[in-house]
């Protein structure tokens, strides 16, 4: 199977192959592939010149921001100064006019000297060094050939690279698990050298050649281990990265992998041997002789050919990549079905869950039995914890109108109307509302709590971004929700714009038929009231913006729910907005709504109440959830009571989980699977399945007939790879609601 065309970001580069030390857990002299004996000790000139051009027509061809360049081995270092120092030169002379370079080298530590950092900070080479621990743990494999240790020589390494002059060079230590080793002793021997990072690599291992395990050892010892070092990491308040712990807690969260070996990115990485040879991930060695070969090299074949190879495509698929096993385990997308050399068996090639299978899935939900509380955010379960980061997040979009707004003189369409027309009085509104926020910063929340002015930033960013010439139109308008905000603070201070309708609207107030359509001038008056100077000098007073009077229409209520149709950017949903309703429809509807209400609360359900604040009429049947903040339903105008009752249910369920989504990510990967529904036919993937079940539980407080549908549902989610931590506690939440529903027959 193949797919679309991965380029490739990071670049393993071959500079040597032979080595210094002797380890017998090196995946390059002690497994399977013995390649490295028929290659050249270190890199050829043809061959770095070779790659060199390969690499910078690969980032051109794809416009890659930057490309990562490992120099690796063998010991990379045996290569020399000199040598490291030309082969820097010449990649950087080749890429750099095309993209950023990233250089790194993985090392022993063994001969890193002065002259070795001295090239790397001429190019920016930072590095990473290997070290298991301390001397008992790292003597158990990196030893050299005469039994030597290497520990003092790897710690001589370190202090020289933590040197002041070097220190900004250092990458971190990569540490190999071993059983053997106290997992505790190991990470304390790694923190006490203060590295700015920490990996920790499973021992590479297939299922033809297992990884060592002692007798007596349990099925998940690898897992237990790594738990303990993380036990003792997360004790400490994580004071530093560990890249495989980080990579657990991000995906847990919804976030993405951190490293290759877990996680279901694919794989953007290429490894070029020091003859010029292309080849896979160079763990691919620990498979089987020629298990990393593709048959190109870089003096006939470009790294499209490579990223083209069945085999680099083969880990390329994501979830379509992992085994059927692996496809249906709830924490696939956690460890990816691990790396994909671990997957190896002879009869079937790696078509195979990992042979760290039961560890990998141990580790996931260890780390998540320890961590979900921590994860998880507040606003799943607390309704003014998601009242809060919803308020956030329109602040933040407000702040970066006003940031783009002041960045305007970039774009030439806009800056022709901002020259035309000036910024419209945005500055002086804004400096108003900061007024307005230090007097009464309880009004100016108020304003920006009401769901439409989601509605109006989103559009007034679009319409910046969009570099129309009239892009500054919809910004504008940030005078209405300023006045708005001093008539609810009692501020006695004018705000001046121009306006061009008929109709002006004061979010959260009502509507102003104005009389004289130009410059308008508005003040809040004592009591609530509002004055409104027309450019001629007339002066209309409204004595108090929630009682009616000549052509002013207050926003109506209906308990504590406002019923706004006025509003000029209500009409977001996918059914059109009604018209502004008059009074013998707005009775109407309202009445209708009203006795849509009292039946929920008849039957214990205060839902909608307590969650929504605004509800505007549509022309359609459906209940619907369109593009603005938290608060707002769209309802239908038309229905019975009962109708409405069961519109206000589902809305308003729909509108909470949706105000969820733009908080936190209740899911990952959406689409990757699909999953039988109660309701539906045929599979459908997660996000609807959750909505529906999540809408039907609010139902099934209401009428009969839901429960055992439901059930099933929640079954079917409980299981589901893609839930994240904050997925998870929704879905605890259901069940728990779901058992407790009147109606459960």
């Amino acid at each position: 199977m193949t797919g679309p065309l991965v380029p490739f970001r990071e670049i393993v580069l071959k500079v040597h192959s032979r080595c210094d030390l002797a380890c017998d857990h090196c995946y390059v002299y002690e497994h399977a592939d013995q390649t490295w004996r028929t290659r050249p000790k270190v890199l050829t000139d043809e061959a770095l010149t070779w790659t060199a051009r390969r690499l910078a027509e690969h980032a051109s061809a794809h416009s890659l921001p930057s490309v990562s360049v490992i120099l690796h081995g063998g010991e990379p270092l045996l290569a020399g100064p000199a040598r490291l120092r030309r082969i820097c030169a010449e990649l950087t002379r080749a890429l750099a006019p095309v993209t950023a370079l990233d250089l790194r080298i993985h090392t022993n530590g063994v001969q890193l000297s002065a002259r070795h950092l001295d090239v790397f900070d001429t190019y920016g080479v930072r590095v990473g060094i290997s070290l298991d621990g301390d001397r008992a743990a790292n003597d158990r494999h990196r030893r050299f050939a005469d039994g030597r240790s290497s520990h003092p020589l790897v710690l001589r390494a370190l202090d020289l690279l933590h040197s002041e002059r070097y220190r900004h060079l250092d990458l971190g230590l990569l540490c190999t698990i071993d059983l053997a080793n106290d997992p505790v002793a190991v990470y304390d021997a790694l923190t006490a050298l203060d590295p700015p990072r920490i990996d920790f690599l499973l021992p590479h291992a297939t299922w033809e050649h297992p990884p060592p395990r002692p007798p007596g050892a349990a099925p998940t010892a690898y897992a237990e281990w790594i738990l303990a070092a993380f036990d003792r990491w997360n004790g400490q308040g994580r004071p530093l990265p560990v890249r495989l712990f980080e990579s657990v807690l991000s995906t847990l969260a919804g976030g993405p992998s951190l490293t290759e070996s877990l996680g279901l990115a694919p794989t953007d990485l290429v490894v070029i041997e020091t003859d010029g040879s292309l080849e896979q991930v160079d763990s691919l060695k620990s498979a089987y002789e020629g298990a990393a070969a593709t048959g190109f090299d870089v003096f006939r074949h470009t790294l499209d050919d490579v990223a083209a190879h069945p085999g680099v495509q083969a880990r390329q698929r994501g979830i379509d990549g992992v085994s059927a096993t692996c496809r249906t385990c709830p924490v696939v997308r956690s460890c990816g079905g691990g790396l994909y050399t671990h997957r190896y068996r002879p009869e079937t090639g790696f078509d195979n869950p990992s042979v760290y299978c039961a560890d990998l899935e141990a580790l996931v939900r260890g780390v998540e039995d320890r961590t979900a509380a921590a994860l998880a955010s507040p606003a799943v379960t607390d309704p003014a914890a998601l009242a809060a980061e919803q308020g956030e997040l329109t602040r933040f979009l407000l702040a970066r109108l006003n940031s783009e707004i002041n960045e305007i003189s970039e774009v030439s369409e806009v800056s022709e109307s901002a020259e035309r027309g000036g910024d419209g009085g945005w500055a002086e509104a804004w400096e108003l509302a900061g007024r307005v926020e230090r007097e009464r910063p309880d009004a100016l929340d108020d304003v920006l709590a009401h769901p439409y002015t989601r509605t109006w930033l989103l559009a007034a960013l679009d319409a910046l971004r969009a570099h129309r010439p009239d892009g500054l139109d919809p910004a504008r308008q940030l005078a209405r929700y300023v006045v708005a905000a001093a008539v609810r603070a009692g501020l006695d201070t004018p705000v001046r714009l121009t306006w061009n309708g008929r109709f002006l609207n004061l979010p959260t107030l009502g509507t102003l038929r104005v009389e004289t359509p130009g410059p308008l001038e508005l003040r809040a008056t004592g009591a609530g009231g509002l004055l409104v100077r027309n450019a001629d000098g007339t002066e209309r007073h409204i004595a108090a913006p929630a009682e009616p009077g000549a052509g002013w229409f207050p926003v109506r209520r209906v308990g504590g729910l406002a019923i706004d149709c006025h509003d000029p950017w209500r009409d977001c949903y996918a059914t059109p907005a009604t018209g502004p309703l008059d009074a013998p429809r707005s009775a109407d509807w309202t009445g209708r709504i009203t006795r849509a209400l009292a039946l929920l609360r008849r039957a214990g359900i205060r839902g909608p109440e307590q969650y929504l604040t605004t509800l505007t009429p549509l022309t359609g049947t459906e209940p619907s959830v369109g593009r603005h903040g938290p608060g707002a339903l769209g309802v239908p105008y038309d229905g019975s009571p009962e109708d409405l009752a069961r519109a206000l249910l589902r809305g308003h369920r729909r509108a909470r989980l949706r105000a969820l989504l733009d908080i936190t990510d209740l899911y990952a990967l959406d689409g990757a699977w699909t999953h039988p529904s109660p309701w539906h036919a045929t599979p459908v993937p997660l996000s609807t399945l959750l909505a529906e079940t999540y809408e039907r539980v609010a139902l099934a407080a209401y009428e009969p007939g839901h429960a055992e549908p439901l059930d099933r549902a929640l079954d079917l989610l409980e299981n589901a790879p893609e839930l994240t931590v904050d997925g998870k506690l929704l879905l605890s939440g259901l069940r728990k609601d779901a058992k407790e529903a009147p109606y459960r027959r």
